[in-house]
C-alpha cells in the first residue's frame, strides 16, 4: 500500500510538471478575445498587453513587462 501511495504521488507531480512547463502564464494574467483588432487578437484584462495568435489558439505566455528597477 505504501508504494502504491508514492507512486500517486510521484504520478501527480509529474503530471504537474508537464502541463506547466510550457505556460508563464500567472494569475494577474487573463486573456480576452479582441474582435476589434482581427479575428484572433488577443488582449490582457490585466496589463493591456496585446499579441495575435495562431487560428484556434489562446495565448499561454504572459507579456507584462517586468517592473524597471529604481536606483
Amino acid at each position: 500500500m505504501p508504494i502504491l501511495l508514492l507512486a500517486l504521488l510521484l504520478g501527480t507531480l509529474l503530471y504537474m510538471w508537464l502541463s506547466r512547463r510550457h505556460s508563464t502564464l500567472t494569475r494577474a494574467c487573463r486573456w480576452r478575445l479582441d474582435r476589434t483588432g482581427g479575428p484572433n487578437h488577443y488582449r490582457c484584462a490585466a496589463c493591456n498587453a496585446e499579441t495575435d495568435t495562431a487560428p484556434g489558439k489562446s495565448p499561454r505566455d504572459c507579456l507584462r513587462k517586468p517592473p524597471s528597477s529604481r536606483a
